[in-house]
Order: structure tokens, then sequence, then C-alpha cells
């Protein structure tokens, strides 16, 4: 893991705190969104928490964030909840009802603000709307966020692409993600993205979202039109992943 943290401002008052992992040949980016009431998405891994703690301070007082949140109960997803909560007194853990229900309460040492379907967290400023995204990256429990002043989708998983990549891009990050879901079924990390009867009404329901900005957990936060980025995610996660002649179990 690299010993220092990059930070960029992905959209106004949205950074990206990203850290290079070269043993996985990933970046894992947290992101935090500056407002009246911060809200962090990705806790980072325990072993992270100092790095990302230490980037957040450039922008914000710590402890001044008050929600935190995150996609699945997952180690870079949420293995530093509890670090957070201790340093922000005030903050909640914000997920969905499956997710509270099935391991952030029990986990967390304070409960979750559980979400609903389509319900609105307002920050200040921001407005953030959850959607239910049940095994889609991954996990039963599985939800994103869409910031919808900016049209920011915190889109956790989804795109995944390797590589000491820039911070923002406007190339065509669904070939980069197809590259890695091809080359993911050939490691320890195959069948990783499961396919499901609701993965592709899900991926377009992000789509009618109309994002301008995808915030990559792993690789570069996409500039331009999410919407068509969504709709074609959907179709090479179809080929690659879903249930074809060709395709057997391992």
């Amino acid at each position: 893991m690299t010993d220092n943290a990059r930070v960029a401002e992905i959209a106004p008052d949205h950074y990206a705190i990203s850290i290079y992992v070269p043993e996985f040949n990933l970046r894992f980016n947290h992101f935090l969104i500056k407002d009246d009431e911060p809200l962090l998405f990705h806790t980072g891994m325990k072993q992270m928490f100092p790095l990302v703690r230490e980037a957040l301070a450039r922008v914000i007082d710590p402890s001044m964030l008050r929600w935190i949140s995150f996609s699945h109960f997952e180690a870079d997803e949420c293995g530093a909840l509890n670090d957070w909560l201790e340093v922000a007194p005030l903050a909640e853990p914000v997920c969905g009802l499956v997710g509270a229900l099935v391991s952030v309460n029990d986990f967390a040492v304070r409960p979750a603000h559980v979400l609903a379907q389509d319900e609105i967290l307002k920050t200040g400023r921001y407005r953030l709307r959850f959607r239910r995204t049940p095994h889609v990256p991954h996990n039963w429990e599985a939800g994103l966020l869409f910031e919808e002043v900016t049209s920011t989708l915190l889109c956790s998983d989804l795109f995944t692409h390797e590589g000491d990549v820039e911070a923002l891009t406007e190339s065509d990050v669904v070939d980069r993600a197809r590259r890695s879901l091809i080359e993911g079924q050939k490691g320890p990390f195959a069948h990783a993205y499961p396919y499901t009867p609701l993965t592709d009404s899900i991926l377009h329901g992000l789509a009618d979202l109309r994002p301008k900005q995808l915030a990559l957990m792993h690789g570069s936060t996409f500039v331009g039109d999410g919407a068509r980025a969504l709709r074609n995610l959907a179709v090479a996660m179809r080929e690659v992943l879903g249930p074809g002649p060709d395709r057997t179990a391992d």
C-alpha cells in the first residue's frame, strides 16, 4: 500500500480520497461530501484508516463527519466504520434496512440510520437519494447513493478497473470495466459479481437517474454521459457474466 493518499475534487464539494495498493493493482477511493452535515462514502479498511483520516483532514475536521455510508458489508466498504464513529461523535452509519438488520447494527458501535428506497438524505445544500441494488455490485444488502445537485452517482464496485489511474476521466470506463470483468473470471476473484434476473433492470434504473459523474470505488471517476455508460455496462455484464450455453459453474 502506498504511504500517502491523493485528494481530488471531482465535483463541487465532492472529494475523492484515493490510495493505490500495488499488491492488487487497484486504487481504493473514499468519497467525502463537504456540507453542513458532511458525509463519507466508503470507510476504507481498518489498516487504511490512518491514511484516509489524514487525507480527509486536509478538507474538513474529521470530528465533524455526520454521516458514514457504503454500499455493502465488506472490509473496504466499511471495515473502519467504528474507527470513524469514534473520531466523529455525532456520526451515524447510513444504509438500507437489510444492511442494518443483517450486519451493521450488530457490528457498529451506534445503530444505523436506515433509508428506504428513493428516500432522500439532506446534508445541507446536497441531497442523496438511496437506491436498493441487491447483488449489484454484490451482496444482498447492496445499495447506492445518488447526489442530485451535482448528479453524482456513488457507485461502489461498479465499473471497477485496475491500475494507478487518474482521478478523473472522460474516457470510456465501460471498456476498462469489461476487461477487468473478463480477467477477473480467471483469477481468485472469479464470481465476485453475480448476475441475477434483477441485474439488468437495476442498472437501467440507475441510468434513469442520468448521472453526470460516476464515482468509482476502484478506478477513475467518470465525467460525462453516465446514463449511457450504465446501459453499456449492463450489456457488458450480461455478455461476460450472464447465462449462456458456453458458461458453466466451476
